[in-house]
């Protein structure tokens, strides 16, 4: 790279360059805000400053552990302030939050364990017994550290050699947290489902967390004080890090262990929350919730959802309820929403329908995101911008992942060509917005013709009585595949095979309506997305 006068005695130096990390939102917040309410769980109220001074007397017990740069710090926690103060505690270490979804079994977690090299694990009482076991079958011995949530009621044994309130004891809340060396060190690790064999460790780092942390106030249009109500996992891409997203707005967290409506409504109107991310397991959730566990919102609240595109009439119902929903889209090695359906005021004026045609697609990049295309994988390039043509979803910026941890020959398949391929399907329209067709391997190829599942599923969402539906592909003699629909339906409706299938002839071109109909409660991973791989094995016995 050629030199030129702006490269010389013009270097970096402390007094111009500090690396990126979101722990200095926290330090920010509690240096101007300390006597604002932070988190609120049940009847606790933490401040700013007893967070930040917790969180560093964490990270100084976990140092007086052994615990330094790149050392893994795995957490089963539910949503509470314990997995707060461990986002910030870990990584002033210059340790690596490993946060492990509650809902795996424990040869999943076993095998996490042992790839991540954990030293420490903390352990909510909740899911002692399926880390016990989990203990039992990796060959990692760390330090096991108990947390006993006060708003816990349920059963679970004590595995830990100390309680967690005793570690933090230990710590000194003048602790001088360790910055990173660089912003591109290890600031946390979080696993894909490994639907298809083991999961991969995804590595983020500190300027990645940073700016998506940055990105989701600017995205979500958070203003100074927005209170935040916890009911997407901490564990799902460090609760696409809007643990950190709350600090640079001076937020409020309000914590919940556990999704329901009831909870979800009391919590909305009492602290006047107004922002809250969620699956549409979520969405359902709240609105097929009883008359009398509901509340009147105190305000449009804003909810962000991603996996599938809301149908039609649950965006009615939403709104409807007061809930404003704006479409994300992206993968755990995107930290999280990489894209956003930004919405146009002038769409208002369009009709429902259109509106909805509208929500569906995935959107543009999100303000820390550099590019976002749809690609031909095999020539890299762009396909055209014209709404029908297929490509694969393609990622480059700041906020895709490191790499995959222990796993060059993956991460290097996933950066070929200098673009971080998704492996999602979907076409670009004229205005640059993506919308997404289907995963490479969901596609249902019948006599030589590509369906999409996902168009399939939308037309199957018209229908009135249905909830949630899923739509594989199930091998045919004739045709090679064809098209399945697994469908649940909503509490108190009914509808038949014959009626579901005349339905999508109504709205969709004859080779794409299912040949078979399956009325199941869907399989669905932790986080609410439906798990297809699942339904292709039940395809063998319809």
């Amino acid at each position: 790279m050629k030199k030129t006068a702006y490269d010389t005695d013009l270097d970096k130096n402390p007094a111009n360059y500090q690396p990126l990390t979101p722990i200095s939102f926290l330090e920010r917040s509690a240096a101007v805000f300390p006597d604002h309410v932070a988190i609120i769980h049940g009847p606790m109220r933490r401040t700013y400053r007893e967070f930040y001074a917790r969180s560093k007397k964490l990270g100084s017990a976990l140092a007086k552990r052994g615990i330094a740069r790149g050392d893994t710090v795995a957490v089963l926690l539910a949503n509470t302030p314990a997995m707060l103060e461990c986002h910030y505690g870990v990584p002033m270490t210059g340790g690596v939050l490993n946060t492990l979804n509650t809902r795996l079994d424990a040869a999943t977690i076993g095998f996490s364990l042992d790839h991540g090299e954990a030293k420490i694990v903390i352990v909510d009482r909740e899911f002692s017994k399926m880390a016990k076991e989990a203990l039992q079958l990796c060959k990692a011995k760390p330090l096991v550290i108990d947390y006993d949530d006060p708003e816990y009621k349920g059963e679970g044994e004590k595995i830990g050699t100390l309680d967690y309130e005793a570690l933090v004891a230990e710590g000194d809340e003048n602790y001088a947290r360790q910055a990173p060396g660089d912003e591109w060190d290890a600031i946390s690790l979080n696993y894909t489902s490994g639907t298809t064999g083991d999961p991969k460790g995804v590595v983020y780092h500190h300027r990645g967390a940073a700016l998506l942390a940055t990105g989701n106030v600017l995205t979500g249009s958070m203003r100074k004080h927005a209170v935040y109500l916890w009911t997407l996992p901490m564990f799902h891409c460090n609760g696409w890090c809007f643990p950190w997203s709350i600090s640079v707005c001076s937020g409020t967290h309000v914590c919940l262990r556990q999704v329901r409506a009831k909870l979800m409504f009391d919590l909305i109107a009492e602290h006047k929350v107004t922002h809250l991310c969620g699956a549409p397991i979520v969405m359902a959730t709240l609105l097929n919730a009883p008359e009398e566990e509901k509340k009147p919102l105190p305000h449009v609240v804003e909810f962000f959802t991603a996996a599938a595109p809301p149908p039609e009439a649950v965006l009615a119902g939403m709104k409807g309820a007061g809930f404003n929903v704006t479409h994300l889209y992206g993968l755990t090695e995107t930290y999280g929403p990489a894209a956003v359906n930004d919405w146009h005021q002038e769409w208002d004026q369009l009709p429902p329908a259109a509106q909805a045609a509208k929500k569906a697609r995935q959107g543009v990049t999100i303000a820390p995101l550099e590019g976002l295309e749809v690609m031909d994988p095999e020539t890299m390039k762009p396909v055209p911008r014209d709404g029908e043509t297929m490509g694969e979803v393609m990622f480059r910026g700041n906020v895709v992942m490191k790499g995959y941890l222990k796993n060059p020959k993956s991460t290097q398949a996933s950066f070929a060509g200098g673009w971080f391929h998704s492996g999602d399907l979907g076409v670009m329209h004229a205005d640059g917005y993506i919308q997404l067709k289907d995963r490479s391997k969901d596609i249902i190829i019948s006599g030589g013709e590509n369906i999409s599942s996902i168009e399939v599923e939308d037309a199957l969402y018209k229908h009135p009585s249905v909830q949630a539906a899923a739509v594989v592909a199930k091998s045919d003699d004739k045709w090679g595949e064809t098209p399945c629909a697994f469908i649940e339906l909503k509490p108190g409706k009914q509808a038949s095979k014959d009626e579901l299938i005349a339905h999508c002839k109504s709205n969709l071109a004859g080779y794409k309506v299912p040949r078979h109909i399956v009325f199941v409660e869907l399989p669905k991973t932790s986080t609410g997305k439906i798990q297809k791989f699942k339904l292709r094995e039940m395809t063998k016995e319809v």
